[in-house]
C-alpha cells in the first residue's frame, strides 16, 4: 500500500492530484476545509481508500495532532511508501504592502509557508526509521524567482518554500532512511485562485490583465493536466532530491 498525504486536495490542482493517484493500492489521505463529493465518488469506483481531515491550515498550532490523527490511519507495517504533498494555498492579500491587512498577511504566510514547514516536520518524524520510499512534492511557483507588484506575501511565501525543500534535502543527506523533497512549479492552472486574481483592481495587481487574456484566450492549464504530470512525477524516477523546476520545462 502507498500514501500520499495531500493538502488542499477537495478542488482545483489539489484535486486534480487526487483524482491521477485513486488506485486500490494507493490510499489518499486529503486535508482540507471542504470535501469532495466528486474525489470520494471516483475512489469508490475504483476500490482506493479515501479519508478527509477537514482543517483550516492557518491553524499551525494544531498541525501535531492533525498529523498524529493522520499517522494513526497509515499501517506502517506494510506500507511501500508514504509521500506528502504540500499543495494547499491562497495568494491573497493582493496589493501593494503597505496596503495589506497586517492580518491577510500573516494568515497567508501560516497557510503558503508555516503550514508545509510544519507538515513536513511532522512528517519526516513519523517516517525517519521507515526503511521505505519517502517523499515530499512541495508546489512552487514562477513567483518564487520573479516579483509581482502587489503579490509579496504570494512571492515571498513561495521563495520560501522553494528554500526549504532544498534545506530538507541538505538535512537528510547522510540519514539512514532519507527523506527526499523537491519544490516544482506547475504552471498557470485554470482555479478559483485564478479567478480571484482577475477579480483584483489594476492598481492592485497591475499584471491582472495579463491573467485576464490568458483566461479567455483558453491556456490556463486544467488542473486534471496538472496534476497527472505531478502525480506522474512524484512516482517517478525523475524525482531528484533538493531539485526545483517548472514542470512544464523539465517534466
Amino acid at each position: 500500500m502507498k500514501y500520499f498525504i495531500i493538502t488542499g486536495a477537495s478542488k482545483g490542482l489539489g484535486e486534480g492530484i487526487a483524482m491521477e493517484l485513486l488506485h486500490e493500492d494507493h490510499h489518499l489521505l486529503c486535508i482540507s476545509r471542504s470535501e469532495s463529493e466528486q474525489l470520494k465518488t471516483m475512489a469508490a469506483a475504483k476500490n482506493c481508500l479515501v479519508d478527509f481531515f477537514q482543517f483550516d491550515l492557518a491553524f499551525n498550532q494544531d498541525i501535531p495532532r492533525l498529523c498524529q490523527l493522520i499517522f494513526e490511519k497509515i499501517d506502517t507495517d506494510q506500507a511501500e511508501g508514504i509521500y506528502l504533498i504540500n499543495n494547499a494555498g491562497v495568494v491573497k492579500p493582493v496589493d501593494r504592502v503597505e496596503n495589506c491587512p497586517p492580518e491577510e498577511v500573516e494568515s497567508h504566510l501560516r497557510i503558503n509557508l508555516l503550514a508545509p514547514m510544519l507538515l513536513s516536520g511532522e512528517f519526516i518524524r513519523h517516517t525517519k526509521d521507515l526503511a521505505i520510499e519517502k517523499r515530499i512534492l512541495n508546489i512552487s511557483s514562477g513567483a518564487a524567482q520573479n516579483p509581482y507588484y502587489g503579490w509579496s506575501s504570494y512571492c515571498t511565501g513561495k521563495a520560501g518554500i522553494d528554500m526549504f525543500s532544498r534545506c530538507i534535502a541538505t538535512e537528510q543527506e547522510g540519514q539512514d532512511h532519507p527523506v527526499e523533497a523537491m519544490g516544482v512549479a506547475p504552471g498557470i492552472i485554470d482555479t478559483e485562485m485564478q479567478s480571484s486574481i482577475r477579480q483584483t483592481t489594476e492598481k492592485q495587481f497591475i499584471h491582472r490583465q495579463k491573467f485576464v487574456e490568458l483566461k479567455e484566450s483558453g491556456q490556463l492549464i486544467p488542473p486534471t493536466l496538472a496534476g497527472k504530470k505531478l502525480a506522474s512525477l512524484l512516482l517517478s524516477a525523475d524525482f531528484k532530491n533538493g531539485a526545483i523546476i517548472d514542470i512544464r520545462e523539465s517534466y
